[in-house]
Parts: structure tokens; sequence; C-alpha cells
């Protein structure tokens, strides 16, 4: 198999590309953590991880929402227990199965993470605006490649008002239909 050729100027470092991520993702971290101020005198940063998820994913099973957080369901079943008694989110009987629960964000859940997401999208604006509108098409273009090689979906537009799964792809946007 031949090598693969790396154009003159470009740069195929895997090491160099995982050191600026690392780094990027320490401003990211540190401005979630930001944006995450008001809420955490009442819940914890996994609980709102919880929330994030339930927020993209809509109405979701227990053993879905361990799943995704990576969690044992006993874990994630106090978690939800401590969200529901703080009035961020609730059990519904599952309409498709009476036996199985599906767990949900109250009006309240909802505008708990919308409030985080608002905070955290201000002040990444900030920070986007410090940059070049050619280093923004640049920035544009390698995340969404980097986010395609991870599997994880665009976030919701502002205006988005549907939950979108976590790992879901639009099969009609990435083919010709």
């Amino acid at each position: 198999m031949p090598e693969r050729e790396t154009p003159v100027g470009a740069m195929d470092d895997v090491d160099a590309v995982t050191h600026a991520v690392l780094t990027a993702s320490r401003l990211l971290v540190a401005v979630s953590a930001r944006s995450l101020a008001e809420v955490e005198e009442r819940v914890t940063l996994p609980q709102v991880r919880m929330l994030m998820v339930l927020a993209t994913r809509g109405d979701t099973k227990l053993v879905t929402l361990a799943d995704l957080l990576q969690v044992a369901p006993s874990t994630a079943m106090r978690m939800v227990d401590r969200l529901i008694a703080a009035g961020l989110a609730d059990r519904q009987t599952n309409p498709a199965s009476r036996r199985e629960t599906l767990l949900r964000l109250t009006e309240e859940g909802r505008h708990t993470v919308a409030n985080v997401t608002a905070r955290r999208r201000a002040e990444i604006s900030a920070i986007v605006e410090r940059l070049t509108p050619k280093q923004r098409e640049a920035l544009v273009e390698a995340l969404t490649a980097f986010n395609e090689a991870g599997g994880e979906p665009l976030a919701p537009a502002l205006d988005d008002a549907e939950p979108y799964p976590l790992g879901w792809v639009d099969v009609a946007a990435t083919h010709e239909v």
C-alpha cells in the first residue's frame, strides 16, 4: 500500500493536532464551568450533563440514559431521583410499552438547560469574534471534520426547538436522495 503524501506546507502531525485539541478542550471546559456558575448550588456537573442529554434526546429510558452517560443504571437512577426532587425532570409511563418509564425534562429543567447553553454560547461567541473571518472559516471546517470523525452531530441551532439525539446522523443530509 503506498504511503500517503502530505502536501507541501500541510501539517500531518497527529501529536501536534492532539496537543491543539487538548488545549482547546481545556478552554471549552473552562467556558462550560463558568456557564454553570448560576446553577452550581442546585445541581452537580454530572446532573447538568444528564439534563443536557435529556434536552438533546427528549424522552429517554433509564437504561439508554445510563448508557449515554456511561454510568451504571443505579447511578443514573440516583441522579434522576435528585433531578426529580429538584423539579428539573420527571418520569412518565411509556405510551408504547406501559412496563417502561421514560425520563424527561420539566419546564424548569428545559429553562435551566437553555440558560446554561445561552451563557456558554455568549462566551464562545465573544472568543470567536476575536478571530478573523478566514480563521473562523478554517475553524468551522476543522471542527466539523473533527465532530464527524468522532460521530458527534452538530449542536442544535439557536432556533432549533426539536431535541437532537446524540450520535444521530441525518442520513438524508449525508447521502444524495
